[in-house]
C-alpha cells in the first residue's frame, strides 16, 4: 500500500520536473533567438497569473460545468453521511456535498485545499452502488483533495499554456522579422533577419510539438498517476480496497458518457466521462484503463 502510494507520488514529480526542464530550455532558446529573455519571462508571468485565476476558480467552475446541486444532509442522508463518516476517519474538514441529475454512474472531486472541497456524486452513481461501493467510490475522490491533486493538475496546465503561447509568439515574430527583414538595403541586415527568422520558426515548430502533443500526453500521464495514487488512498482510508474494486467493475460494465460533459474536467471523474474508442484516444486519455486500476486494487487488498 504504502509503496504503491510513494511509487505514484514520486512517477508525478518526475514527469512534472521533465516537463519544467522542457519548458525552460524552450524558454532559452527563445532569449538566445531573440537576444531579449526578458520577453519570455513577461509570457510566462501572464501564464502564472492566468494559472493562478484558474486555480482559485476551478471548484466553481467545475459545478457550473456539471450542473451539480448542492445539498443537506436531509436531502439525502445516505450520501451525506458517508462522505462525513470518511471525512472522521481521515481528520478532513467536511466538504461541500453535491448531487449530478444524470443516470451515468460517476463522481468528482475538486478544491484547492481540504478546507475548499467539493465533492458530487451523480444520481445514477447513488442508484447503482451498494453501501461499500459507494463508500470506496467516496473515499477515492475524497483522496483527491488531500493529495492536493488540483494542484498538480493546475500547474500542468499552466506550463501546456505557457509552452503554447512562446510557440505562437515565436511564429508571429519570425513571420514578422522576414516580412520586414526583407525591405532593407543591407545585404547583411538581411542575412541577419532571415537567420533570426529560421530560429524563431524552429522554436514555434518545437515549441508547437511539445504543446500540441508531448503537453497533452504528460498531462494525461500525471492525471492518470494521480488516479493510481486516488485509489490508493481510497483503500487506505476505507481499509477495504474491495469495496472500490467492485464500484470500477461496475462502471466498466454500466458506465456510460455524462449528459453534461467537457474534456477540460474529464481528469476530475472517477472515471473518465468520455468515450474513448480508439487507440488514439486511449492514448490521450486522463483515466488508466479501469482493468490495471481493479488488479492494483485487488493486489493491494492481498496485502492488508
Amino acid at each position: 500500500m504504502y509503496s504503491a502510494i510513494a511509487a505514484n507520488k514520486r512517477n508525478t514529480v518526475i514527469i512534472i520536473a521533465l516537463f519544467v526542464g522542457l519548458l525552460g530550455g524552450l524558454s532559452i532558446w527563445w532569449g538566445y533567438a531573440t537576444g531579449n529573455g526578458s520577453s519570455a519571462i513577461f509570457i510566462l508571468a501572464i501564464v502564472a497569473v492566468y494559472t493562478l485565476i484558474q486555480y482559485y476558480a476551478a471548484s466553481s467552475l467545475a459545478v457550473a460545468m456539471s450542473g451539480a446541486v448542492e445539498i443537506q444532509k436531509s436531502d439525502n442522508p445516505r450520501l451525506w453521511n458517508t462522505v462525513e463518516n470518511l471525512s472522521i476517519a481521515e481528520g478532513m474538514p467536511m466538504p461541500k456535498v453535491y448531487i449530478i441529475n444524470d443516470p451515468a454512474p460517476n463522481a468528482f472531486a475538486t478544491g484547492r485545499d481540504p478546507k475548499h472541497a467539493v465533492v458530487a456524486a451523480t444520481s445514477g452513481l447513488l442508484e447503482m452502488m451498494n453501501d461499500t461501493e459507494l463508500e470506496g467510490v467516496m473515499a477515492h475522490e475524497m483522496s483527491h483533495v488531500k493529495n492536493y491533486d488540483i494542484r498538480v493538475t493546475t500547474i500542468v496546465f499552466g506550463l501546456v499554456s505557457a509552452i503554447g503561447i512562446i510557440a505562437d509568439m515565436a511564429v508571429r515574430m519570425a513571420f514578422y522579422s522576414n516580412m520586414f527583414g526583407g525591405n532593407r538595403n543591407s545585404r547583411d541586415n538581411n542575412s541577419d533577419s532571415n537567420g533570426l527568422g529560421l530560429v524563431l520558426v524552429l522554436v514555434g515548430l518545437v515549441g508547437t510539438i511539445i504543446a500540441w502533443v508531448i503537453g497533452p500526453l504528460v498531462t494525461a500521464a500525471v492525471s492518470r498517476q494521480r488516479e493510481y495514487l486516488a485509489d490508493a488512498s481510497g483503500a487506505e482510508l476505507t481499509r477495504y480496497p474491495e469495496g472500490l474494486a467492485s464500484a470500477l467493475e461496475k462502471l466498466g460494465t454500466y458506465g456510460r458518457p455524462l449528459r453534461r460533459h467537457s474534456s477540460t474536467m474529464a481528469h476530475m471523474y472517477i472515471s473518465d466521462p468520455m468515450k474513448k474508442a480508439g487507440f488514439t484516444e486511449r492514448l490521450f486519455s486522463s483515466h488508466p484503463p479501469l482493468a490495471d486500476r481493479i488488479a492494483r486494487l485487488r493486489k493491494i487488498g492481498g496485502g492488508f
